[in-house]
């Protein structure tokens, strides 16, 4: 079995400051979903650049990820406990097949990294 590893880092200000220039970009990066969860929390901001760091940590495993995926086809959902789970959908869907992905997001001193295995 292969293992596929992709990693991202974001600063939690970077990503403040771009969706309070281009308020927009949230509708192209993440999905409805995301959207309303982030808006519920505390800090915004920083629930946001986390999932942005998995989605770019998936690309990253997927071999190729934007342009080639949307930023929707990668979401990042809770599971049943509540855990960060990635749903895959169009050219995403295709890339990762059957392989099972694990995600891990994690927030410290303003910046946002998350880690995804594809086995």
């Amino acid at each position: 079995m292969t293992l596929s590893v992709g990693v991202d880092l974001i600063g939690v200000g970077r990503i403040e400051a771009r969706l309070a220039r281009t308020p927009r970009l949230a509708e192209r990066l993440f999905t409805e979903r995301e959207r309303e969860t982030a808006s519920s929390r505390a800090r915004p901001a920083e629930f946001l650049a986390g999932r942005f760091a998995a989605k770019e940590a998936a690309f990253k495993a997927l071999g190729g990820g934007w342009p080639r995926c949307s930023w929707s086809d990668v979401e990042v959902v809770p599971d049943v406990d509540g855990a960060p789970h990635l749903r895959f959908a169009g050219r995403a869907a295709e890339l990762a097949g059957d392989r099972n992905a694990a995600v891990s997001i994690a927030h410290s001193d303003g910046m946002a990294v998350a880690n995804v295995v594809l086995s």
